[in-house]
């Protein structure tokens, strides 16, 4: 073992097991703070990096899932060059696209370890401590402090981040219940149904958010008619219909929420500080600005400006501007036109065909994918930090393990066992370490 080759490999071999444990801190720490959530993920690149052998990593296949982030983080790149704003506008919105760039890098790390499971646990209980927070903020009312920005159980970030991560526990919780009970253990399954209910519950009695309203709904139905068959998806319809029925009268969140929704549409008379007429408002000039440079957009960068130049010399919702028209399809459109669109709505269907297979990942991962369009229809969920990078870990991470247990499992187990052969045998394996538990 004296060798370079086997230096190398052990080196690599400790560095691939060190970006693994990154990678599962990184999860942990994303429902709760967006510096440390940085931190970890530049240091796990960097290290995966040292991990690889990236001339061969050069020579993987790749597939429409893993390749379209890429593109798009591309155009992304190449839309700094016809975007008439300040540099530090153009170099500022990069952010938004640079987290798509870690989605092959994520799949091909957990394609090749083992470690994938410990990524969902690791945030679920991370998501459990927050909710556990969340309830007492909630339940214990003589406390100085019961929130971020006057939101009831809203310990960090915003409620629209907490209702999506609690939202994809449920349904994580759901399928790891439902392959529990198949596997015969009882009290396992009925133990994650619970946990799944106290995330609902929570869902509904804090700060609630119209979009997971909107999203549950539709990710449990699919869960069912997926898992279950149709006549169990009908049963899941009418209960769900029945809590909220019953949550209606004792949560004041929820009926702010729906009143507010059905105020708006039913009755039209200006409301400036509605939030719902505002995302109408800023929807409208969106299309608007798409239709001024329709093929490749206005460049990366330019939506506050662009918006800025229609709300000059308006007064009232003619007058609002923002840096974002809480709608990821127009939020890319503005910035690289419908081409930059048409690349983002290819992304989303090949990872919804991608994890439409059995299995416990591809089906937390499918979800994801479809809470995230439902959800990109009402925010620019890619572009924020706590949306965005729960879909490229989620994405990223699942989409690793689905090769792994797919039909190239064989293959892997020859790679492996290539690994513990001789040195000189593995140096062409230095790319890929073995992680052996």
């Amino acid at each position: 073992m004296d060798d370079p080759f086997s230096r190398l490999l052990v080196l690599r071999q400790r560095l691939g097991a060190f970006a693994d444990w990154l990678a599962i801190a990184s999860a942990v720490a994303l429902p709760w703070s967006t510096t440390v959530t940085a931190v970890l993920i530049a240091t796990w690149f960097v290290t995966l990096l040292g991990s690889w052998n990236i001339p061969e990593r050069c020579g993987e296949q790749w597939t429409a899932a893993a390749a379209l982030p890429l593109v798009l983080w591309g155009f992304g790149i190449l839309g700094v060059l016809w975007a008439g704003v300040p540099w530090a506008d153009r170099l500022a919105s990069l952010n938004s696209f640079q987290k798509l760039f870690m989605v092959p890098f994520l799949a091909l790390q957990f394609r090749d370890s083992h470690r994938g499971m410990c990524v969902l646990i690791g945030f679920l209980i991370s998501s459990t401590l927050l909710l556990i927070v969340s309830w007492g903020l909630i339940l214990l009312p003589d406390l100085a402090w019961r929130g971020r920005e006057r939101m009831i159980g809203v310990p960090v970030k915003d409620y629209i981040s907490q209702n999506t991560i609690f939202t994809l526990c449920i349904i994580g919780l759901a399928e790891g219940a439902f392959l529990a009970w198949q596997k015969g253990n009882r009290r396992g399954s009925l133990a994650l149904v619970l946990l799944a209910a106290a995330f609902f519950a929570n869902i509904l009695y804090a700060s609630v958010s119209r979009t997971a309203l909107v999203a549950l709904p539709v990710l449990l139905l699919l869960f069912a008619m997926r898992r279950l068959g149709w006549k169990s998806a009908a049963g899941l319809l009418i209960a769900m219909m029945l809590v909220l029925a019953a949550a209606w009268p004792t949560s004041s969140p929820l009926r702010a929420r729906v009143t507010e929704l059905f105020d708006v549409l039913l009755d039209h008379r200006p409301r400036p500080a509605s939030p719902i007429e505002q995302r109408m408002e800023f929807w409208r000039k969106s299309l608007v600005i798409v239709s001024q440079a329709p093929v490749f957009g206005h460049g990366t960068g330019s939506i506050r400006a662009q918006f800025d130049l229609l709300a000059a010399g308006q007064s009232g919702m003619a007058g609002l501007s923002s840096a974002n028209p809480h709608n990821q399809v127009l939020a890319t459109a503005i910035q690289l036109g419908l081409l930059g669109a048409l690349l983002l709505l290819a992304m989303w269907v090949a990872h919804l065909l991608f994890f439409f297979v059995p299995g416990l990942p591809a089906g937390i991962a499918f979800a994801i994918v479809v809470q995230n369009v439902i959800s990109s229809q009402f925010n620019s969920s890619l572009f924020d930090f706590t949306q965005g990078w729960v879909y490229v870990l989620g994405v990223g991470v699942l989409g690793g393990m689905v090769v792994r247990e797919s039909p190239y499992k064989q293959a892997l187990k020859w790679y492996e066992q290539g690994m513990r052969g001789s040195p000189k045998n593995a140096t062409r394996f230095l790319g890929s370490p073995s992680r052996p538990a």
